[in-house]
C-alpha cells in the first residue's frame, strides 16, 4: 500500500480524514505548501495533477523557480554509539562516512517507495 503520489516528477503525501470523509494531499518537496482534497481516489488523483499544474502556473507567473533546491549538505544528530557503528562501517567498507552515509540513505529510500 503507498500513500505517495506521483505527477510530473512531483511527489505528494496522501491521508484519508474519517471525520470529514475526505481524501487530502499535499505536495513534497517544494519550499510553498500546496495541498488538495477530494471524495474519492480518483478524484484525489485529479485533484493533486490540478495541484501541480496550479502551482506551476503560479510560479511561471512571480517569475519563481518552482522546484525546491536541496543544497547536498545533511546534519543530523544521532546517539553516538550509532554514529561511532557507522563510522566503522564506513571504514570497513573503504568509505569516507559521507559516502557511506549517502549509500545508506539511497538504498533506505529506494526500499520505501
Amino acid at each position: 500500500m503507498s500513500s505517495v503520489l506521483g505527477y510530473k516528477g512531483y511527489k505528494a503525501s496522501v491521508a484519508f480524514d474519517a471525520d470529514d470523509e475526505i481524501f487530502f494531499g499535499r505536495i513534497l518537496g517544494i519550499n510553498d505548501v500546496v495541498g488538495f482534497h477530494a471524495d474519492t481516489v480518483a478524484d484525489l488523483k485529479l485533484a493533486f495533477a490540478e495541484a501541480v499544474e496550479d502551482y506551476l502556473e503560479s510560479c511561471k507567473k512571480v517569475g519563481k523557480s518552482p522546484e525546491k533546491a536541496y543544497s547536498g549538505n545533511l546534519m543530523l544528530r544521532i546517539d553516538p554509539a550509532v554514529h561511532s557503528q557507522a563510522a566503522m562501517a564506513a571504514e570497513s567498507a573503504g568509505m569516507s562516512l559521507n559516502q557511506w552515509s549517502e549509500e545508506a540513505l539511497k538504498k533506505a529510500t529506494e526500499h520505501a517507495r
